[in-house]
């Protein structure tokens, strides 16, 4: 008899640990959550306003060669850009913190 295994990737094998360690906690209120989110969610993905930029055209020649390796249009990429930048998940590379 022959049995499939299936085969979990690195996050997926993480996931499931958390799960079998009860690390997950139901939630409060799961309806006004999942609106609430759901909110959030629809407007991050409204895209209602359009701004005009002036850039060097040697940057924007490098924008439309990187969306065209990702095979997305290249305001697309710049509105992706600049929301990952306003949600901390792209940084300057030479911003260092001093601490004392």
């Amino acid at each position: 008899m022959k049995t499939n295994k299936i085969v979990l990737d690195q996050e997926e094998r993480e996931l499931m640990d958390s799960i079998e360690n009860n690390e997950w906690k139901s939630v409060e209120n799961l309806q006004s959550e999942t609106a609430k989110y759901s909110k959030v969610a629809k407007a991050t993905l409204n895209k209602n306003k359009r701004i005009n930029i002036r850039i060097s055209e040697r940057d924007f020649e490098m924008v439309q060669r990187k969306a065209i390796e990702e095979g997305i249009p290249y305001q697309t990429l710049i509105s992706s850009l600049i929301h990952k930048y306003l949600s901390g998940k792209i940084v300057e590379k030479d911003r260092i913190v001093f601490t004392k």
